[in-house]
């Protein structure tokens, strides 16, 4: 298949908000060894996609300066030493960057098959999510059946996928959301307890549980301390993004004495192979669940490409429920 030699994109034309996104033409990238080419159909939008934008978020030196980090679309040409991939096959991927545009690379193992009887649309919004929350809830946080999970944000793309992948997998699961509407979708999705956290307080229900074992935070500021105050003995705490600020003031001798683990990650810094093995993971334990209808993406709204810049502003006036996407095609 010939590549053309132009494409749509959104570009960033210097830190700012929503509007700093504008419809460009650029080349048509090519891969390197080990990457395919991907005519994308849709991509997803998340927060790092904004963190970028305001100048936060610098991708990758060998990264596309576009953003998008996942999205989904056919195959039209492989890098030297490709073999599991074909010309045509339909994927869903892990970007480095680049994916608010019609073509983009990515390294072959960070694809993964459209799950059988899924659309693009919803496909277009599994890599980020999953390999954010396969990563940090399983793999670092260990989540086990029967213990006790709270995710914050429990409405978002990552809140509504940890709700899902912890419930089939045995956890009692507790969330934060801020209105009776994003609490009703929650409990839909299988939380044992969805907390409006502006009329009630998490750390309270969940000491009256015996404790979180593991809490999945992607806020950071004073939920911190909060966090640290509701978990178990031997509870884990993973932080995955900081709405409310990376900095607090935390009491360590309850660390100790509690015997806590706090940790974390951010995904677009690691390795190639690190993601690989992400990858092979969810291929192989959450993309049969995808298959069988036991868990979905939830979707917010659709936008046009060139209307990148509405995307953003939706995504960040914190009202949406689930996943934002582009229409690339």
């Amino acid at each position: 298949m010939t590549l053309p030699e132009t494409m749509r994109a959104i570009e960033i034309t210097r830190p700012g908000g929503p509007e700093v996104l504008h419809p460009v033409k650029r080349p048509v990238p090519r891969p390197r060894a080990g990457e395919v080419v991907i005519r994308l159909d849709y991509a997803g939008v998340n927060r790092p996609d904004a963190l970028q934008r305001a100048g936060k978020y610098a991708p990758p030196p060998t990264a596309s300066d576009l953003p998008g980090l996942e999205g989904a679309g056919e195959i039209v040409a492989l890098g030297a030493g490709v073999t599991e991939w074909d010309v045509g096959d339909k994927v869903c991927a892990l970007l480095p960057g680049g994916g608010y545009a019609q073509y983009v690379t990515t390294p072959a193992a960070h694809a993964l098959p459209v799950p059988r009887s899924m659309d693009m649309r919803s496909a277009a919004c599994l890599p980020e999510t999953c390999f954010t929350v396969w990563s940090n809830v399983f793999m670092r946080g260990g989540l086990k059946a029967g213990e006790r999970f709270l995710v914050h944000g429990g409405s978002s793309g990552i809140g509504t996928t940890a709700i899902q992948l912890a419930r089939i997998f045995g956890a009692r699961v507790f969330t934060t959301a801020g209105t009776a509407e994003k609490c009703a979708v929650c409990t839909r999705l299988g939380a044992e307890r969805a907390i409006n956290y502006r009329q009630e307080d998490f750390v309270e229900i969940l000491k009256a549980e015996g404790g979180a074992n593991l809490i999945l935070d992607m806020v950071g500021g004073d939920y911190i301390p909060r966090n640290i105050n509701a978990l178990a003995d031997e509870g884990r705490m993973v932080h995955i993004a900081f709405l409310s600020g990376p900095k607090a003031e935390v009491n360590f001798a309850q660390i100790m004495a509690r015997r806590l683990t706090v940790t974390g990650s951010t995904l677009r810094p690691q390795s190639d192979l690190a993601k690989a093995r992400i990858a092979s993971e969810l291929r192989q334990k959450v993309w049969p669940l995808l298959a069988a209808g036991r868990m979905a993406p939830v979707m917010d709204s659709e936008f046009p490409l060139e209307q990148s810049a509405d995307a953003h502003a939706r995504m960040e006036a914190g009202k949406h429920i689930g996943k934002i996407v582009l229409k690339v095609a």
